[in-house]
């Protein structure tokens, strides 16, 4: 294997990889200039780590698996006008190709555009390459970790202050899914209390009057609502929400399929008795009376982007700011809503993002901190004006944020480099702690702790584990 003579910011790159097909003649050899370009298909290159599951880091190894190309066609690799390989890549019979590369140990983190040139017929099409930040552990003898598994699935925690618990999802595989779970722990051993599986989901009727299997009306997200005893969770794959007893984790209400479009999230306001659910791939906020156990409104939020669709996906309620957060995932934005009037107050733009996704806010100094997994990193606004503030790498796939306001920082759950990362609000890092393999959610309990839900991975050798972490004072 040939290794990169110089880093991905210079211009000589040098010998990239080494391919397990047989290199063609020259690229000027390959194809006159202005022959007949390609009309059918467009191939395609993705990049990932060698090692399954883990993210691409500067020294690492990446492999550049090709698709869509026509069976013995060239394809060569560019890094600006540099060739990244010694020779064209040969598409095998099925139009695909599969190299191994070694990145320089100095090589930047970021969004890489690579140039995808195939030839006979001619086609150029970009593809992206992320060398993700590598953020050395630290800090960790500043905290108390406690690790409890579960069970597989875990997605989202939530406090309940009332009781001292823990509420936590789970759910298994894809549709239909028939492993899911809804558990609640004791808020300082992580001990179960009690834990239930959710009713059979209805299924498909095709049309020869055949119903399939619907699995389960599996849970993802949580919120607790301590005012009337119960626990909120949300359905993805049936497109609704659920409402629970906390005592006994007996069903208080199921809302039909299609309430919520692809539910994610759910937040509560216990003083105007509402909870608030994200409509994944829409621009919408669904509102329900807690009192009335009904919908009650559909917030509707505009992008600033021209010519995008606004997609709600995180939310974050502050109790003392009265506002919602609302992450958009296809936009890079944060709409802010006003919880007093239900309107949306302001959209903006997260600077220096891709792949925006969770989002908390500060009430003391009107930071809204957005966590996204496209660029690794964690970005901080101001509350007034949506300027960026700080903007902090903080491990490959930086997934959710959440404030703790005792000792006010920020926690990001970096699901790729399974990692959780503490920022004070000005973006300087504290603390980076282990949650290997993938750390996937974070909530903050109000008395200075954070739980953490743990993936076991790719392995899936063990049950997935919830984290309690606490500083020690």
């Amino acid at each position: 294997m040939t290794m990169l003579k110089n880093s991905l910011r210079g211009v000589a790159l040098g010998a990239l990889l080494a391919v397990s097909t047989v290199a063609l003649p020259s690229l000027a050899a390959a194809q006159s200039v202005f022959t007949a370009p390609e009309r059918l298909q467009e191939g395609s290159v993705s990049f990932a780590s060698a090692e399954r599951g883990a993210p691409v880091l500067a020294g690492g190894q990446v492999v550049a698996t090709g698709r869509g190309f026509r069976p013995g066609q060239a394809v060569t690799l560019l890094h600006g006008q540099t060739p990244l390989s010694t020779g064209a890549i040969v598409a095998n019979a099925e139009g695909g190709f599969e190299a191994r590369l070694t990145l320089p140990a100095d090589a930047a983190a970021g969004n890489h555009p690579i140039v995808v040139v195939s030839q006979a017929p001619y086609n150029a099409v970009l593809a992206n390459l992320k060398i993700s930040p590598n953020v050395p552990l630290s800090g960790e003898s500043n905290f108390r970790i406690t690790n409890s598994r579960l069970t597989r699935g875990l997605y989202q925690t939530a406090y309940s202050a009332k009781r001292n618990a823990v509420f936590v999802t789970s759910a298994v595989g894809r549709p239909p899914v028939r492993q899911s779970e809804l558990l609640r722990l004791n808020g300082d051993t992580l001990a179960v209390q009690a834990r239930i599986t959710p009713a059979a989901a209805p299924g498909r009727t095709n049309a020869a009057g055949e119903t399939s299997d619907g699995g389960v009306f599996a849970v993802y997200g949580v919120g607790v609502d301590d005012a009337h005893d119960t626990v909120w969770v949300t359905q993805s794959r049936q497109n609704t929400v659920a409402v629970y007893r906390q005592s006994d984790l007996s069903l208080v209400r199921q809302f039909d399929p299609g309430t919520v479009n692809h539910a994610r999230d759910v937040v509560i306001d216990e003083t105007a008795s509402k909870a608030y659910v994200s409509a994944t791939f829409q621009p919408e906020i669904v509102v329900f009376d807690t009192n009335a156990l009904a919908v009650s409104k559909r917030i509707k939020i505009d992008s600033t982007v021209r010519g995008e669709t606004f997609s709600a996906a995180s939310l974050s309620y502050d109790a003392q700011a009265r506002r919602l957060y609302v992450a958009s995932n296809s936009t890079n934005e944060i709409a802010v809503i006003n919880t007093q009037t239900d309107a949306v107050e302001n959209v903006f733009k997260v600077a220096g993002a891709r792949g925006v996704i969770g989002v908390a806010h500060d009430p003391v100094t009107n930071r809204i901190f957005a966590a996204a997994q496209g660029t690794d990193n964690l970005v901080i606004l101001n509350g007034a004006d949506g300027s960026v503030i700080a903007d902090t790498p903080v491990g490959a796939g930086a997934l959710n944020v959440a404030f703790e306001p005792v000792a006010r920082r920020a926690y990001v759950s970096n699901f790729g480099a399974g990692t959780i990362t503490v920022v004070d609000v000005d973006g300087r890092i504290v603390a980076n702690l282990p949650a290997p393999p993938t750390a996937n959610h974070v909530a903050a309990d109000g008395r200075g702790n954070v739980y953490a839900a743990v993936k076991s991975g790719w392995a899936g050798d063990g049950d997935d584990s919830i984290q309690l972490i606490r500083p020690r004072r």
